[in-house]
């Protein structure tokens, strides 16, 4: 009998790791990856750039693809990782996959806010994420608790800026059948 499929989502605030994360344990799973910025930076290369409202709307086009790839992959059976800043808008529709006996667990992504502020600052995206603009906003999101979403299975916090924090989560996540 072929092990039950799992929906792994990757959380958390801007800058907080998430995507380094989803790609490491990609790799070292073996698991299917989507990554929300991926595709809304396709879609940005498609369909150009524009205002904080453009950005949304692209954002937004990104969570329903990243769900239909996750749906995609489950329905043939292969578990796999969808990474990106979930919002509790998004909870009904990652709990449709779901239906055909897919697990999921989560994984909130955090780090110090110093620690957030300096990788927001050094790193460098496309130019359509506007991350000018949300300079001031990623220290103080950063310090809100983790906002898991109304989701069935298991919950890990994720430390990105401490060093020994990937070998628990990969131990706790292999333990828990990925």
């Amino acid at each position: 009998m072929a092990p039950i499929p799992l929906l792994l989502i990757i959380l958390g605030t801007p800058a907080s790791g998430k995507t380094t994360l989803a790609r490491k344990l990609s790799a070292d799973l073996s698991v299917g990856c989507f990554c929300k910025d991926d595709i809304k930076e396709a879609l940005f290369e498609s369909l150009g750039t524009g205002s904080r409202d453009w950005s949304r709307r692209l954002s937004d086009a990104s969570f329903t693809a990243l769900r239909e790839l996750a749906r995609a992959a489950l329905s043939a059976g292969m578990s796999c990782i969808v990474e990106g800043n979930w919002r509790s808008t998004h909870a009904a529709g990652l709990l449709s996959l779901t239906q055909g006996g897919a697990r999921t667990a989560q994984v909130w992504c955090r780090a110090e806010p110093g620690e957030i502020v300096r990788r927001f600052t050094q790193r460098r995206r496309h130019p359509g994420h506007l991350d000018g603009l949300l300079r001031d906003e990623v220290g103080m999101q950063s310090q809100s608790p983790p906002a898991f979403l109304e989701l069935p299975g298991s919950r890990w916090v994720y430390a990105s800026d401490e060093a020994q924090a990937y070998r628990g989560l990969l131990s706790g996540l292999k333990s828990w059948g990925l």
